[in-house]
């Protein structure tokens, strides 16, 4: 029935909602505006990033060295900013970095933006907190916007994400991930735990015919 009712809003409004994102779009969260770009996941239609801005407003955030990893509009590393956070926003999309720049100057926010594949061109520096909303879906990505969406047919981004993070993290560094049902949890876990890590369930929440996670990541 669940699969059903997906095909069913993917046929009635995935036409609508590609048709309105195919152009610059305002976004308004609490006393941000962001100008989101077409190639930049919008906040407002995808219910993950809400969710895990939900999650990380909730976490002491004053002086915390935070970094979030694919950052695309920005919307949680500018919150976390606003919450006084020391922030870190990186994106491998060209585009988001340039969209994320803007919005920082619009906004009156100091962050430091990286173009960067996951920890490549991060300094060596341990975070007090990395919010995380990867891509999921087992496709090679052929382009830059395809990183947003898909970790590679193996998930490589997982692999290549867990084999990283270690150098960036302390003893009590939360690492806060956002999945969904449609993803293959189970590989992303086997990947995790091959790499030392386990995956902590903490929230799972259903909006329509989606359940969306949150992980807390921890070093075994």
């Amino acid at each position: 029935m669940k699969q059903l009712f997906k095909q069913i809003g993917s046929r009635t409004l995935r036409p609508l909602v590609q048709s309105y994102l195919s152009k610059e779009r305002w976004y308004s969260y609490s006393d941000l505006r962001l100008l989101i770009s077409p190639q930049v996941f919008h906040p407002g239609f995808f219910f993950s990033t809400r969710l895990l801005l939900n999650y990380i407003l909730k976490l002491d955030l004053k002086k915390r060295y935070f970094l979030e990893l694919g950052a695309g509009s920005g919307l949680i590393a500018m919150s976390a900013a606003k919450k006084g956070a020391k922030v870190t926003a990186t994106d491998i999309n060209t585009v988001a970095i340039d969209y994320l720049q803007q919005n920082a100057e619009r906004n009156g926010v100091s962050i430091a933006i990286l173009k960067s594949d996951l920890f490549d061109a991060i300094p060596a520096v341990q975070f007090d907190i990395i919010a995380i909303n990867p891509p999921y879906y087992k496709r090679n990505p052929q382009n830059e916007l395809e990183h947003a969406w898909f970790c590679g047919e193996g998930g490589e981004y997982f692999v290549k994400l867990f084999s990283q993070i270690g150098n960036h993290i302390h003893a009590t560094t939360n690492i806060i991930m956002v999945l969904c049902d449609d993803c293959d949890v189970q590989m992303i876990e086997g990947i995790a735990t091959r790499a030392g890590y386990k995956m902590q369930l903490q929230q799972a929440t259903r909006r329509l015919w989606e359940m969306n996670y949150i992980y807390k990541i921890k070093p075994v």
